[in-house]
């Protein structure tokens, strides 16, 4: 099974995905005039101002809650363990591509995130979108619209979330000792309690867990950095030397490396895959645009910050040329090493939350795409006793198994999605351009579906539907 997912995984990635991925990123920041860049200003006004909720505001979730689920699934495994693994397998090198998938693919991330405003739909007190949807109403294919939705359930809501299992049950047997089964069952009934509350439940949750577990864990990394501030000048011109070095073009380790370094940028902050936008439709905001700016903020936080401070950690320590370390075995001893025993520990519990976490928050992507196969109850509990069963999967599979088939799974993802915002990228620029106006005008900016002429599909923002945001 390992050999045949890695063949599977070498030809998505190797000949497709790497090229596309930076590619398209390249090309939507040109074309978008690196907007993930001069509006970064305008995304932290957006985030925090209560105008951004409509007059209306009893649907859905307002920004910072839809910015804080979509980070819930970015911010976890791909932090701690990924980083980690990244650096071991490819060097220090590595990490520089970390970079380059998140300043490109903050262009990408913007567009599918604006996207997923424009054409999410309403439902009770909530709003349902995402990359299915605006392939069944902006690209007419609805068909489409359900490989991506199977593809995005299966990836996220079950393989993901055994990635996510297996690297908590790895750090609790590293620092507590606690057998895999004991963790598994433990870990099983705790998201159990959680996902059966619904998505305002996970709103909760997440806007209170990851702020606080995100913000503690960059504190502790800028107490390592400040430490050794002599070392920073060296180990970003190691970063930099080992990006495009001679020895890893002699060594024939060059490519690897930026496959690695991607693999893992993209696992982490999930720029142009097409799992964030699930997250952002379901925010309540005056104008689309608003949502995609608030979610390149999300690439940003989750790889330029979080990963880089593991990865300053890591390099540090000097931990990652120990060959006998896997993962977050990694992180947890370049944590005892700068800070002391105690650190090992933190590490556990914070792969915990950040993990738990970002269980949370791909069990949501899966939810969303299944009610736009087919609304049915009997679905929902299906999914949610399959996903209980990854998440104990996990827990007791192997680490290599378990990653191999994540990467797998989402590089299929990713290129369906990537075609889908291409395909659509015009409809984004244009609300960038009203959004734009507006603002240079003094405006709070408000969109209706007649500042986009000929385009249609976008049932929620017709003037009957969205009177009230004005007032």
């Amino acid at each position: 099974m390992e050999s045949v997912i890695g063949f599977l995984n070498q030809i998505i990635w190797e000949y497709l995905l790497v090229v596309v991925l930076l590619g398209l990123g390249l090309f939507f920041s040109i074309r978008l005039k690196f907007a993930q860049f001069t509006y970064i200003p305008e995304m932290f006004r957006v985030l925090f101002d209560k105008r951004a909720v409509s007059a209306k505001g009893k649907k859905g979730t307002s920004p910072f809650q839809a910015f804080t689920i979509s980070t819930a699934s970015r911010v976890g495994t791909g932090n701690l363990a990924g980083v980690a693994a990244a650096i071991s397998v490819g060097g220090p090198g590595a990490v520089f591509w970390m970079w380059m998938v998140a300043v490109l693919g903050g262009a990408s991330s913007f567009i599918e995130s604006t996207l997923a405003q424009i054409y999410k739909v309403p439902e009770k007190n909530q709003y349902r979108g995402g990359p299915a949807y605006y392939m069944e109403k902006g690209l007419k294919n609805r068909k489409l619209g359900i490989i991506f939705a199977i593809t995005i359930t299966f990836t996220y809501g079950l393989v993901f979330s055994s990635v996510q299992s297996n690297t908590i049950r790895l750090a609790f047997e590293e620092s507590f000792d606690i057998g895999k089964w004991g963790m598994g069952i433990l870990l099983t009934v705790i998201v159990a309690l959680v996902i059966f509350g619904g998505l305002k439940r996970i709103a909760q949750v997440t806007q209170i867990v990851i702020p606080v577990m995100a913000i503690f864990y960059i504190i502790l990394a800028l107490v390592v950095f400040f430490d050794n501030i002599a070392q920073v000048p060296e180990m970003f011109a190691l970063i930099f030397q080992s990006a495009f070095g001679f020895r890893e073009f002699a060594g024939g380790t060059f490519g690897g490396m930026i496959l690695i370094g991607i693999q893992r940028g993209l696992f982490s902050n999930e720029a142009g895959m097409g799992s964030a936008p699930n997250a952002a439709a379901t925010s309540e905001v005056t104008h689309p645009v608003k949502q995609g700016l608030i979610q390149t903020l999300g690439v940003f936080t989750d790889t330029l910050m979080i990963c880089s401070a593991t990865a300053i950690i890591i390099l540090f320590s000097n931990q990652y040329t120990d060959t006998n370390l896997e993962g977050i075995q990694i992180t947890q001893l370049a944590f005892e090493t700068e800070l002391g025993a105690w650190a090992a520990i933190f590490i556990a519990v914070a792969i915990f939350l950040f993990a738990f976490s970002s269980i949370i928050g791909n069990y949501y992507y899966g939810e969303t795409n299944i009610e736009f196969i087919k609304k049915s109850s009997a679905n929902i509990l299906v999914y949610r006793i399959a996903v209980l069963a990854m998440v104990m999967f996990g827990a007791i599979a192997e680490f290599g198994l378990v990653w191999s088939l994540a990467d797998l799974t989402m590089g299929i993802m990713a290129l369906i999605n990537l075609f889908a915002i291409f395909m659509l990228s015009k409809v984004a620029y244009a609300a960038l351009k009203d959004y734009t106006r507006q603002r240079k005008k003094g405006k709070d900016p408000v969109f209706y579906q007649d500042h986009l002429p000929g385009v249609d599909g976008m049932e929620y923002w017709r003037r009957d539907q969205t009177s009230e945001k004005e007032s």
